[in-house]
């Protein structure tokens, strides 16, 4: 079973390789995914995800879990497990409050305050859906930008239905706003990529498998459980979030 840092990093990869988070050294992790190896030098890396890594270090205290970097708990924030159904609501509203009260206006925090007492859980879909676009951006006119970014961000499952070197043919559901609201569409065909400069972490993959979508990077063959999982998960908090657009 992979261990949690070079899970961490399979889905941590394209978006820090395309400047958005983390630090600045995206030929490292790949390298690292390549060969399959952890050492310092690359949980140093992934404690520059400063979106990501506060959630694990919440999932791990508060399932009694002392490495952040545990594999269920990279899980649990990436795809959902069970770990997050036992995260203290107290522990997660007190966690936003200080992280991105400061971030927010009087009038868009109390739409985030809301969601922890609501259900929430940390999970990277609620970051994507809920902290990321903020109340405000949601109705300032630059829905259509802000959901194209969501959309990216938002880690998706798709069923492999061809493989063609550097590409896979997939079925997925994509993110999209209609009538004032968050809606995932039923299944489309799309093609997706899984190798960065000739390498990438799905290389055995075959027809019929699970793969997870990361800004349009193929990133991980998931079991039907993980599958299920993510799409649980993505699905509560989108329902969350039309609750408040």
């Amino acid at each position: 079973m992979l261990p949690g840092p070079l899970l961490f990093l399979r889905y941590a990869f394209m978006p820090n390789q395309l400047g958005y988070c983390g630090g600045s050294d995206s030929q490292a992790l790949l390298e690292y995914g390549i060969a399959n190896h952890v050492d310092r030098g690359l949980l140093e890396l992934e404690r520059q995800f400063d979106g990501a890594f506060p959630y694990l270090e919440l999932i791990a205290r508060t399932n009694d879990i002392v490495d952040p970097l545990d594999r269920q708990v990279v899980e649990a924030y990436w795809i959902g497990n069970s770990l997050l159904d036992r995260v203290d609501i107290g522990v997660l509203y007190a966690s936003l409050e200080q992280r991105f009260r400061p971030r927010t206006t009087s009038k868009d925090w109390p739409w985030l305050a809301i969601k922890a007492p609501a259900g929430a859980k940390p999970h990277h879909s609620f970051h994507v859906l809920e902290v990321y676009p903020r109340a405000g951006l949601m109705r300032s006119g630059l829905v259509d930008r802000i959901v194209d970014t969501m959309k990216n961000c938002l880690i998706r499952w798709g069923r492999v239905c061809a493989v063609s070197g550097p590409q896979l043919v997939v079925e997925a559901p994509t993110l999209r706003h209609d009538f004032g609201k968050l809606q995932l569409t039923e299944p489309r065909r799309e093609t997706v990529v899984r190798w960065h400069d000739g390498r990438g972490f799905v290389g055995d993959v075959r027809e019929g498998d699970w793969v997870a979508i990361h800004w349009g990077w193929a990133c991980d063959v998931l079991t039907l459980r993980q599958q299920a999982n993510l799409e649980r998960f993505t699905r509560w908090h989108l329902t969350l979030c039309n609750q408040t657009i």
